[in-house]
Formats: C-alpha cells, sequence, structure tokens
C-alpha cells in the first residue's frame, strides 16, 4: 500500500516539473532572423538583448516599439549606435 503510494506522488511530481520546466521554455520566443533595413529611431520604446547560448540560435537585439518586437543583428553599426543612443537616455 505504501509503495502504491510513492509511486503516485513520485509520478506526480515527475509530470509537475515537466509541466513547468516546459511552460517557462514555451513562454520564450526567440529571434531566428534579423529584420531588414533600418528602424527609424523615433519608433523605439527600449530594448533588449538575445544570446545564443541561453534559449535562442542567434544573437540579437530587440527592440521594442508601440506596434512590437523588431529584431535586429547586435553586430550593425546602427544597432550599436542604437544602443548608444538609448542608455545614454535613460543616464539623464
Amino acid at each position: 500500500m505504501a509503495s502504491i503510494k510513492v509511486s503516485v506522488m513520485a509520478g506526480t511530481l515527475f509530470t509537475l516539473c515537466v509541466i513547468l520546466g516546459t511552460s517557462a521554455h514555451a513562454a520564450y520566443v526567440c529571434c531566428r532572423r534579423y529584420m531588414r533595413g533600418i528602424l527609424p529611431f523615433s519608433d523605439i520604446t527600449g530594448f533588449s538583448e538575445q544570446k545564443n547560448y541561453e534559449l535562442c540560435s542567434i544573437n540579437a537585439i530587440i527592440f521594442h516599439t508601440k506596434q512590437g518586437k523588431i529584431c535586429a543583428n547586435p553586430d550593425l553599426e546602427w544597432v550599436k549606435d542604437y544602443i548608444k543612443r538609448i542608455k545614454s537616455m535613460v543616464q539623464r
């Protein structure tokens, strides 16, 4: 009787761990490719960084706009410039 309870508890715990583990990863959406062209600076409300060693396959800068999120190549000069400009605005 005790072994059945232990088996049920172990199964429940395992199922809970699987559900919680997959839901944490499912909520995060990765950039898979970069935008083409240059985003107008006035459209940007913020940014975040995506690292390829975390959950995603490419490094990216995710610019936040009123229309949504835009993925940009962090190696491009205009992207680096925008990040500097945003950081300097935040420091003021």
